[in-house]
């Protein structure tokens, strides 16, 4: 069954320390360092996502304060522009208003100045030449009001 050998558990702790000292002079110290490296890297990954998670809220918060701003931009031009229509429809009103005054008053004068003609001719019970009556329409249309 099991015989215990000292010389065998002896040899076997002096090459277990002899191991152990190698690897603590060969492998350990650079894997340790690889460790540290690693570890070291891994910090400083999660601080640049954390500074690009920060940057990025902050280009975010811009981003919507220049689309408020936009927004804002767009309803004062929008409003500007509902005004100037409005403004140019009643100031198209007004010009076709005073143009239909001004051709009104015209018909008006000429009829008068016919009615005028007329009167004249029947009261004077002569028929003017057409000097004539050119002569006594610009009188008559001199005499009346420009409004």
């Amino acid at each position: 069954m099991l015989d215990i050998n000292p010389g065998l558990i002896l040899w076997t702790i002096i090459t277990f320390i002899i191991l152990l000292f190698v690897l603590g002079k060969v492998a350990w110290k650079p894997l340790v360092s690889a460790l540290q490296a690693r570890e070291q890297g891994i910090r400083d990954a999660l601080l640049k996502a954390e500074e690009a998670r920060k940057e990025s809220e902050r280009l975010l918060e811009q981003n919507k304060e220049a689309m408020r701003r936009a927004n804002e931009e767009t309803s004062r031009i929008l409003k500007e522009g509902r005004e100037l229509a409005e403004q140019m429809k009643n100031e198209q009103a007004k010009g076709d208003i005073q143009r239909e005054k001004e051709t009104a008053l015209l018909q008006l004068k000429n009829e008068v100045a016919d009615l005028a003609v007329n009167a004249a001719e029947k009261i004077i019970d002569e028929v003017l030449d057409e000097a004539k009556q050119k002569k006594i329409v610009d009188k008559v249309l001199q005499t009346l009001p420009k409004n």
